[in-house]
C-alpha cells in the first residue's frame, strides 16, 4: 500500500475526528476539508481544495480504506483502516499521529496521543511502535500484512530516534541532515577543523567557569 500526502492527510483526519469528536462523525466533505486544513496538530499545514480531497476519497474508496455514507442529505465519509489492516486501538492512534504530523520520537508520540489513546508510559508507546514495525508479512488467515512503521537514522545531536509510518514515502535523506554546521558529525571533520572546534568549546567553557566563579564570590559573606 502506498498513499500520497493528500490521501494520508484525508485518512489521518478521518481517524482523528472519529476518536476525538465522535458526535460529529462520519464527516461531510466540508467538515473533512476543515479537518485536513486545520492549523494545529498538522505538519505540514496544508491548504487543500474540496476537489483534491474528493479525488483522494475516491482513491481511498478503491482501496477499501474509506466508505461513503449516502443515507443522509449530505454524503459523509468514514474510514475502515482498523478493519483493513487489523489494527488495535493503540496502533491506530500511533499511525494517525504519524500520518498527521510526520516522523516523531516515542516520547513525542506518547505526549501527543492523549486524546487518541492514553499510553500509560513511554515503554507502552515504544512497545506499540515495535509491534507495528515487526508485523509478519501475512496474518493467521493468510491476509497480506507486513510492517507499518520503521525507525529512522538518529539525527546528530538527538537523544531519541524518530519513527515513520510505511503507508507512504519516507522523508528525504536531505531532511535528516542538519543544516547547522555546528552539529555536523565529528567523523566528517578534518583534523584542523576538529582542533578549532575543540579550542572554541574550551574557550566557551572557560568563560562560563569564570562567570560562575564571579557569581559565587558575590554570594560569599564578607569576613
Amino acid at each position: 500500500m502506498y498513499l500520497d500526502p493528500i490521501q494520508l492527510r484525508v485518512l489521518g483526519s478521518l481517524i482523528e475526528k472519529e476518536i476525538t469528536t465522535p458526535e460529529n462523525y462520519p464527516l461531510s466533505l466540508n467538515a473533512l476539508a476543515n479537518a485536513c486544513n486545520q492549523r494545529s496538530s498538522r505538519d505540514p499545514v496544508l491548504d487543500l481544495t474540496e476537489e483534491e480531497i474528493r479525488q483522494a476519497l475516491h482513491s481511498l474508496e478503491d482501496l477499501a480504506l474509506v466508505t461513503p455514507i449516502r443515507d443522509t442529505r449530505v454524503p459523509k465519509y468514514e474510514h475502515r483502516i482498523r478493519t483493513v489492516l487489523n489494527l488495535r486501538r493503540d496502533e491506530t492512534a500511533i499511525l494517525c499521529l504519524l500520518m498527521l504530523r510526520g516522523p516523531q520520537t516515542p516520547g513525542e508520540l506518547r505526549s501527543r496521543a492523549d486524546r487518541l489513546y492514553p499510553f500509560d508510559d513511554l515503554a507502552s508507546a515504544q512497545s506499540t511502535l515495535e509491534r507495528l514495525a515487526n508485523r509478519p508479512a501475512t496474518d493467521a488467515t493468510g491476509n497480506e500484512n507486513g510492517p507499518l512503521t520503521t525507525i529512522l537514522p538518529r539525527q546528530p545531536g538527538s537523544r531519541e530516534a524518530r519513527y515513520a509510518h510505511l503507508l507512504g514515502a519516507l522523508p528525504e535523506k536531505s531532511s535528516e541532515s542538519p543544516a547547522d554546521p555546528a552539529v555536523v558529525p565529528k567523523d566528517s571533520l578534518n583534523t584542523n577543523q576538529r582542533i578549532e572546534r575543540l579550542e572554541a568549546e574550551i574557550a566557551s567553557l572557560t568563560t562560563a567557569l569564570d562567570q560562575l566563579r564571579s557569581r559565587l564570590e558575590l554570594l560569599e559573606p564578607n569576613h
